[in-house]
């Protein structure tokens, strides 16, 4: 037996799935990577919503222009499939110049401005695309000629290249191939990446294989063998003996201090961080009542989940709805801190002096479950009796968007400023069960006014100002608590070469690109 089928049936044994079989390939010239993930949800770049597949589509497809390998800064942001890009003046118009002879992956022929068109309205599009609400300002998109692609906005953007970037709905798809396979395209995407889709094995593995037509030029990994391992131990064990090259990691400091004695093993701890937020549910009896939704925010002891999670390498608290550091974060208006005489307060003064008992739906990832835990202990102290309906992470995202659940604990990293977490989290188009729904899981509507005005705010003064309100008026509401940034961790063996110098990825992985080599 060799030693890759060896791990195999190790990891098999360990997680009691017998069924694990792997491709053959030449090991030198394939990246083998595994997630904490059970399977893919979609490949499709309008509907990605889990970790694994950002991952894939991250290199599968291609925005017209790109976060630079190994960053997630919007300072990074630099041409890709677009060569160059004109803006009028009043910033409505934006004019972008595709690069020619871009070859989507197999015979689905080449690029054109039709494309873009089409993946852009797509992306706008709420049957098609789960982002359609950070796509409202595209008044229209057209093709001006075969290569030229002009949008024009109802209001200025101040996020614009964030939303054609290869990020979410900014990943430009095949038109011909979209309509042509329907439903089928989510389990066999077409892009213009540096990878291509090949095969995909349920709950074991998805298979990439090198686009030798890639405009960026040929890559010098043939595979990316991206292998699905929940279990940490069958993962780590794997990565130990030499069966992976590269895993995610536990967000933990004592991982982190294990991992990094393992021989020959480079550990990365790189953004973004993902902001753990907890919405509350004001659907969902007694979340309606405001001091119920107070009373749960001066229950949860924000230092103790932090010392639990790890050191400030790891995690950073929190102080508003918007995540830290991102452009106009306001942390004036959050004044909520850990009280739990003044948490059952509030619960007698709502009718609720023994407390009460609600559902919530938690994904059994290691990155979640744990938090959840400690988060039901601490509300237990209170009388809250949390009732935990653990499940696996694609149907965590399911039925938390089904609102099946009166408190939803939910991390993300987006472009880095407010109005892309003000838009997808607490705008009333996003409320999950609307046909615009995105991620406002909370039901929160106290904001529109302001986020909307932000937009077309005709100075950044004035825009932070809108911006500073609508977290005032989101905090007063108490429509979610916030409780920290998180940092992506993963460990690669050091003969993996990325081919860049890796500070950030906003598909949270180190991307695979066609400079990564690896020397086995």
């Amino acid at each position: 037996m060799n030693r890759i089928h060896l791990v195999a049936v190790c990891a098999a044994l360990i997680t009691g799935n017998m069924s694990v079989t792997l491709p053959a390939y030449a090991q030198e010239d394939v990246v083998r990577m595994a997630i904490n993930m059970a399977d893919i949800t979609s490949l499709d770049p309008h509907r990605t919503s889990s970790t694994a597949d950002k991952n894939l589509v991250g290199m599968i497809f291609n925005g017209l222009v790109r976060f630079r390998p190994g960053s997630a800064s919007p300072e990074d942001l630099e041409p890709d499939l677009a060569e160059r890009w004109e803006v009028s003046d009043d910033n409505l118009e934006w004019t972008f110049h595709l690069r020619p002879n871009v070859k989507f992956h197999g015979d689905w022929g080449v690029l054109s401005a039709d494309d873009v068109v089409y993946s852009l309205e797509r992306a706008a599009d709420s049957e098609r695309s789960s982002f359609a609400g950070s796509y409202k300002a595209f008044k229209k998109v057209e093709a001006v000629d075969e290569l030229t692609v002009k949008i024009t906005l109802s209001h200025p953007v101040p996020d614009l290249l964030g939303l054609v970037a290869n990020y979410q709905g900014g990943n430009i798809v095949s038109k011909k191939a979209a309509e042509e396979l329907g439903q089928t395209f989510a389990n066999k995407p077409i892009g213009t990446g540096p990878f291509a889709f090949d095969q995909h094995v349920t709950q074991q593995y998805v298979r990439l294989v090198a686009n030798a037509d890639y405009f960026g030029g040929e890559p010098k990994i043939e595979q990316v063998m991206y292998r699905f391992i929940p279990s940490d131990s069958s993962r780590e064990l794997a990565f130990q003996t030499g069966e992976l090259d590269l895993i995610t990691g536990k967000r933990e400091q004592r991982w982190l201090d294990a991992a990094r004695r393992w021989p020959d093993a480079i550990v990365d701890v790189f953004q973004p961080g993902e902001f753990r937020t907890l919405h509350l549910n004001q659907s969902m009896k007694p979340f309606d009542n405001i001091k119920v939704r107070q009373a749960v925010a001066y229950a949860i002891n924000l230092k103790d989940i932090i010392a639990f999670v790890g050191g400030p390498e790891l995690a950073t608290p929190g102080c508003s709805v918007i995540p830290t550091g991102y452009v106009g974060e306001d942390c004036s208006t959050w004044k909520i801190s850990y009280d739990p005489q003044k948490a059952k307060q509030l619960l007698a003064e709502a009718g609720l002096p023994n407390g009460f008992s609600f559902p919530a739906v938690v994904s059994n990832s290691a990155s979640q479950l744990p938090i959840m835990q400690v988060i039901q202990s601490q509300l237990a102290e209170v009388g809250i009796d949390m009732q935990m309906n653990i499940v696996d992470h694609p149907t965590y995202h399911e039925q938390s968007r089904a609102n099946l659940s009166g408190i939803v604990f939910y991390g993300s990293a987006r472009f880095p400023i407010a109005d892309s977490y003000l838009t997808e989290y607490y705008h009333s188009n996003a409320i999950v069960g609307k046909e615009t729904a995105i991620t406002n899981f909370s039901h929160c509507d106290v904001a529109d006014t302001e986020i909307e005005a932000a937009r077309s705010a005709p100075n950044e003064a004035d825009r932070l100002a809108l911006w500073a309100e609508a977290q005032r008026k989101i905090h007063e509401a108490v429509c979610a608590i916030p409780l920290f940034t998180l940092q992506q961790v993963w460990a690669h063996n050091k003969a993996l070469d990325y081919g860049y110098a890796l500070k950030g990825a906003m598909n949270l992985a180190p991307p695979i690109t066609e400079k990564t080599v690896i020397n086995r």
